[in-house]
């Protein structure tokens, strides 16, 4: 699945489904903005720009990210994570690998599935989204 945006003005959320772990970080944070009964469940519009960018920057997997339209320059594409590029992975107890820092995610062909600057991986192995975790550590009940 592709992401897909969701604009208002020149605030763009894109929202890429592969990636979600179902934190509903966003939907606590900010449910003016995102509201799952809601069709479409993101609209931008509903609060101020900079609060829009604060619920996004708070996802945990990445599955969500802010633009403005204004800036035409697209970002510059993420280098291959190094350590020195200060890529941190962190163990979360009974749930996902997160990965942060300049991301690639690659197939063993070394073909690149995703880039961006957090991702969640799955840990039990029961993720529909694999090597993404979407969650479903939680409603199985695993446990590390």
């Amino acid at each position: 699945m592709a992401a897909k945006d969701y604009q208002s003005g020149d605030v763009v959320v894109s929202f890429d489904g592969d990636v979600c772990i179902h934190s509903e970080e966003c939907v606590r944070g900010l449910p003016k903005v995102f509201d799952t009964a809601k069709k479409p469940w993101i609209q931008p519009g509903n609060a101020a720009p900079e609060d829009v960018r604060a619920a996004v920057a708070r996802c945990p997997s990445g599955a969500l990210q802010f633009r403005r339209v204004t800036n035409p320059t697209p970002p510059a594409p993420s280098p291959a994570p190094t350590p020195s590029a200060g890529v941190k992975v962190t163990v979360k107890l009974n749930g996902p690998y997160l990965v942060q820092g300049p991301v690639s995610i690659t197939d063993p062909a070394g073909t690149v599935i995703k880039e961006g600057p957090v991702f969640a991986l799955c840990r039990c192995g029961q993720s529909s989204s694999k090597p993404f975790c979407d969650g479903t550590h939680g409603r199985v009940g695993w446990r590390a």
